[in-house]
């Protein structure tokens, strides 16, 4: 007669050798989706930052570079004073200096279309004393004498005045430079913040598989072993959240910039243009992306080993010796 006992034992274990060992941590878990959940949201945040400091860095950038090749001569309207003779003046004198490399006048509809977000859409310049500019390119290898420009314009347009840009590239520079410190740290608080949440959820896990880690612990086995379980464990969970988070990320950098390209040539869509480009980050800001859904999956697994590490070593600590 069969042992129909034995038989069912031996097709369990025959069932458990194909699956493998059973997980000292359930892969599935509220713990575990909840962490993932965490990790994603941090993981979101940190891009939009580092995005958001990209972007900053490369418009700083940009304006700096236009900014530095070019000077403007604004004129303002006066008694007597044809606007139109007079910056045709201004133009014609400052392309005889060297070091300029051209001259172009702004004129009344592109004017009209700088100040509607302030004035509207309906500007009468005869009006509203509204002054007019020139845009004069420079050389920045071999910038001009601006000095001498203001001279040689005062008595030819005494309501001309030449502004360089310098106290503009100078408050830029520090402005970027601000922004991005402050970005950085607000990525190594979020960081910092991810690691805390991980070494508190691996000890909740340690908590509730306590009794399983104290045996395999007593039984002989190393703390490394032990370690590598939980790393597997959360090396999965954080690349879940982190991928997540990253792909959620790109996604709002992609909304903005359809948002950005659906509104050019409106007040708005100018403004927020001026601001922040066309909300694209670029190669470098979704390579950061990258390593950013990798730094943080590859920190939750290491900050759970070490987690588990720490755990046992004080477990040993405190046992009597020979015990």
């Amino acid at each position: 007669m069969t042992d129909v006992p034995a038989d069912i034992s031996r097709i369990h274990a025959s069932r458990r050798s194909r699956r493998g060992p059973s997980p000292i941590i359930p892969p599935q878990s509220v713990s575990g989706q909840s962490l993932v959940l965490v990790i994603a949201i941090m993981t979101f945040l940190s891009c939009l930052t580092l995005g958001a400091v990209t972007m900053i860095r490369d418009t700083a950038a940009v304006w700096q570079t236009q900014i530095s090749r070019e000077a403007t001569i604004q004129i303002k309207p006066i008694e007597g004073l044809d606007m139109d003779t007079a910056l045709g003046t201004a133009a014609s004198i400052v392309s005889g200096f060297s070091g300029v490399t051209g001259t172009r006048i702004v004129d009344e509809q592109a004017t009209a279309r700088l100040l509607e977000p302030w004035l509207g859409s309906s500007i009468d310049f005869e009006q509203l004393p509204i002054p007019r500019l020139v845009i004069v390119t420079v050389d920045r290898s071999n910038p001009p004498d601006f000095e001498a420009i203001r001279a040689s314009l005062a008595p030819e347009i005494p309501s001309a005045t030449l502004d360089d840009h310098r106290t503009w590239v100078d408050r830029l520079v520090a402005m970027a430079r601000s922004m991005v410190m402050i970005g950085v740290s607000v990525l190594a608080l979020m960081l910092t913040a991810t690691v805390l949440t991980v070494v508190f959820a691996t000890r909740g896990a340690m908590s509730g598989a306590g009794h399983i880690i104290d045996v395999l612990h007593f039984v002989g086995a190393e703390a490394g072993f032990i370690a590598v379980q939980f790393r597997r464990h959360f090396l999965m969970t954080g690349a879940k959240g982190a991928v997540a988070g990253g792909i959620a990320a790109v996604a709002t950098f992609i909304a903005f910039s359809w948002w950005s390209s659906m509104n050019m040539a409106t007040p708005g869509g100018d403004q927020a243009a001026a601001l922040f480009g066309n909300f694209a980050i670029g190669t470098s800001g979704y390579t950061g992306v990258a390593f950013v859904v990798v730094a943080i999956a590859v920190i939750t697994a290491l900050t759970s080993h070490l987690t588990v590490v720490a755990y046992l070593t004080d477990i040993d600590s405190r046992q009597p010796d020979g015990g």
